[in-house]
C-alpha cells in the first residue's frame, strides 16, 4: 500500500492543478480578490484630477507671467498695437523667453488674430511633477489596443467628426480675457485625442485689454502621465499576481495533497476490499504533528481505522471463543447419542437422556446469549441516550429482585440516597448491568447470607456496589471473570451460564464511559492473605 501511495504522489506531484481542484479554487479566490482590488484602484484613481489640477496652476502661472513680461515692456501712454508692433515688439519678446519643452504661447490682440506664436524648447520653469517624463508604458498600451481593438467591433462605422481647430477652440476662452476677465484654464483634445490644457489671460495696458496670451501644454502630456501612473500599479499588480499564485500553489499543497493522501488512503482500503485483497491493513498517513485540522482529521482517521480493526480482532477473536465453546456440548451430546445405541439398560439410557437434555439446553442458552452479545454493539451505537433517574431504576430493581433473594432465604440490604441521581445513557442496558451482578450475587449465596446494594455520588461520578457474603472471588479469577465465556462456578453449576453476563456487563459500563470492577471483601485490607468475606462488584458511571 506504501508503494501505491509514493507512486499516486509522484504523478501527482508537488503543484498539481489539473487533479486537484481544491488547489484550482484556493488560487482562483484569491486571484479574484486580487483582481478585484486592482480594479478598484485603477477606477477609483484620483491621480488624473490631482495630475490635472497641478499642471493647470502651472500653466496659469507661466501664462501670467508671460502677460507680464509684455506688460513691462508697454509704454505707460501711448497708443500700442500687438499686430503692428507699436509700443512693443511681440516675436522679439517672445523669442527672449525661455520655455518648457512643448510649452505653446500664442498672443491675440483684441480682434482675436493670432499676432505671435512660439515653441518651447528649453528646459523652462520648474514645475512639479515635470521633472521626469514616464518612460515606456508596454502593459497599459497593450491593454489600450486590445480594448480599441474590441471596442471597434462594436463602435458605429461612422466616420467620427474631426475636431475643430485650434483657433476655433480657444475662442470662447479669448472672448472671456479680452473682456477683462481673469485668467481662463480648460482642458481639450487636440487631433489625436489627447487631452491638452490651456491657460488664457488679457494684457493690460494702464487696465486696458490690449491683447491676450495663450498658454497650451504639450499634447499627450497629462495622459502621458496618467499612464506611466497606471503602468506601475499594474506592474505590481503582475508582481502581486505571481506571488499570490506562487503562494496559492504552497498553501494548496499543504491542504490539498496531505488531503489527497489521506483520501487515496482510504481509496485504496475500499478498492482491496472491493477485490476481496488483503495483503495488509489499511495505513492512514500520519500527519498528527501538524497543528491544525488536518492533523486532527489524521487523528480521528487513524483512531477510527484503529477502532475498526479493534472491532474485527474482537469479532474474530468473539467467533473462535463461539467455535470453542459450541463444540464441547456438541462433543458430549455426539457421545452420548453414539453411547445410547449400545446401551440397552433402562437406567443407563435415563441417564444419558439427562445428559443429553442438559447439553441441549446448555447449547440453546449459549445460542441466545451469543446472539444477545452479537447485537450488543449494534444496539449500543443505534439506540438513542436518554437522561433517566438511576436511584429509581435501582429501587424498582431492588424490589423485583430484593423478593427472590428473601424467597430463598438470603438478607436483601438497599442503602441509596434520599437525593435522585440522573445521569445520561440507555436505561434498559444499564438495567441488564445490575440484573446480572444481582443475580449472580444470589446464584453464590446461601440461605443466611446477605446481599447489599447501596451508591453514592462523588464529584462527577456515581458509584453503585453489589456485595454479597458468598465464597468471594478466587484470586486468579479476579483477573479474568470479565472475559467471555469465562466461569467460575461450583461442579454442580456446570453448564448453568454461558459465562456472557460478566462480559457484556463490562460492555455495557464502558460504552456509557464508566468503568467496572470486582474485588474481594476482607477483614482487613492490610492482610491480602485472609479469607475473604465475600465478593464486590463495584460500577462507576459519569453523572
Amino acid at each position: 500500500m506504501a508503494e501505491e501511495m509514493r507512486a499516486n504522489r509522484d504523478r501527482r506531484g508537488f503543484f498539481s492543478l489539473r487533479g486537484s481542484p481544491l488547489t484550482r479554487k484556493i488560487i482562483v479566490f484569491n486571484l479574484i480578490a486580487l483582481i478585484i482590488l486592482v480594479a478598484g484602484l485603477l477606477y477609483l484613481n484620483t491621480s488624473r484630477d490631482d495630475l490635472v489640477a497641478q499642471r493647470a496652476s502651472a500653466l496659469a502661472g507661466e501664462a501670467r507671467l508671460v502677460a507680464n513680461v509684455f506688460e513691462a515692456q508697454i509704454p505707460t501712454l501711448g497708443p500700442v498695437n500687438l499686430a503692428t508692433g507699436d509700443g512693443v515688439d511681440v516675436a522679439e519678446t517672445l523669442a527672449a523667453l525661455t520655455l518648457r519643452a512643448g510649452i505653446e504661447v500664442v498672443v491675440f490682440d483684441p480682434a482675436q488674430q493670432i499676432v505671435g506664436k512660439t515653441l518651447g524648447t528649453g528646459a523652462g520653469l520648474p514645475i512639479p511633477g515635470a521633472a521626469t517624463e514616464p518612460g515606456r508604458t508596454l502593459i497599459s498600451d497593450g491593454l489600450s489596443t486590445v480594448w480599441n481593438a474590441a471596442a471597434s467591433l462594436f463602435a458605429s462605422q461612422k466616420a467620427a467628426p474631426a475636431p475643430p481647430a485650434q483657433d476655433d477652440r480657444l475662442v470662447p476662452l479669448l472672448a472671456s480675457a479680452l473682456d477683462g476677465g481673469a485668467t481662463r484654464i480648460t482642458a481639450l483634445r487636440d487631433g489625436a485625442n489627447s487631452t491638452e490644457l490651456v491657460a488664457v489671460t488679457p494684457i493690460l495696458q494702464a487696465g486696458q485689454v490690449i491683447g491676450a496670451v495663450a498658454v497650451l501644454s504639450p499634447a499627450g502630456e497629462i495622459d502621458a502621465l496618467v499612464r506611466g501612473d497606471r503602468e506601475r500599479v499594474l506592474q505590481m499588480f503582475i508582481i502581486a499576481l505571481l506571488v499570490s499564485v506562487g503562494l496559492s500553489l504552497v498553501l494548496a499543497s499543504t491542504i490539498a495533497n496531505p488531503l489527497a493522501d489521506l483520501a487515496e488512503a482510504a481509496e485504496l482500503g475500499r478498492d482491496r476490499n472491493a477485490r476481496k485483497m488483503s495483503p495488509g491493513r489499511v495505513r492512514i498517513p500520519d500527519l498528527t504533528a501538524r497543528p491544525d485540522e488536518i492533523g486532527r482529521l489524521s487523528r480521528a482517521l487513524r483512531g477510527m481505522v484503529g477502532a475498526l480493526y479493534h472491532r474485527i480482532d474482537g469479532n474474530e477473536q468473539f467467533a473462535a471463543d463461539v467455535a470453542h465453546e459450541i463444540k464441547n456440548p456438541l462433543a458430549s451430546l455426539q457421545s452420548a447419542v453414539g453411547t445410547l445405541r449400545m446401551i440397552k439398560r433402562e437406567d443407563q439410557r435415563d441417564k444419558l437422556l439427562d445428559v443429553i437434555e442438559h447439553d441441549v439446553r446448555r447449547l440453546d442458552r449459549l445460542v441466545s446469549d451469543i446472539s444477545n452479545a452479537s447485537r450488543l454493539d449494534a444496539e449500543l451505537v443505534k439506540e438513542e441516550q436518554e437522561r433517566f433517574d438511576l436511584l429509581a431504576m435501582l429501587g424498582n430493581l431492588n424490589q423485583y429482585l430484593g423478593e427472590d433473594a428473601r424467597a430463598k432465604g438470603i438478607d436483601y440490604i438497599t442503602d441509596l440516597p434520599a437525593e435522585p441521581i440522573r445521569i445520561d445513557g440507555l436505561e434498559a442496558r444499564l438495567a441488564q448491568v445490575f440484573v446480572n451482578l444481582i443475580t449472580n450475587a444470589v446464584s453464590f449465596c446461601e440461605e443466611g447470607d446477605a446481599i447489599r446494594v447501596w451508591a453514592r455520588k462523588r464529584q462527577n461520578r456515581v458509584l453503585v456496589v453489589v456485595e454479597d457474603t458468598g465464597p468471594g472471588i478466587p484470586e486468579e479469577a479476579l483477573s479474568k471473570i470479565f472475559k467471555r465465556f469465562y466461569s467460575e462456578r461450583p461442579e454442580e453449576h456446570f453448564g448453568n451460564n454461558s459465562g456472557l453476563g460478566l462480559a457484556i456487563s463490562k460492555q455495557i459500563v464502558e460504552a456509557h464511559g464508566g468503568v467496572i470492577w470486582a474485588e474481594n471483601i476482607r477483614p482487613t485490607e492490610a492482610d491480602i492473605t485472609s479469607d475473604p468475606l465475600g465478593a464486590r462488584f463495584v460500577v462507576g458511571l459519569p453523572v
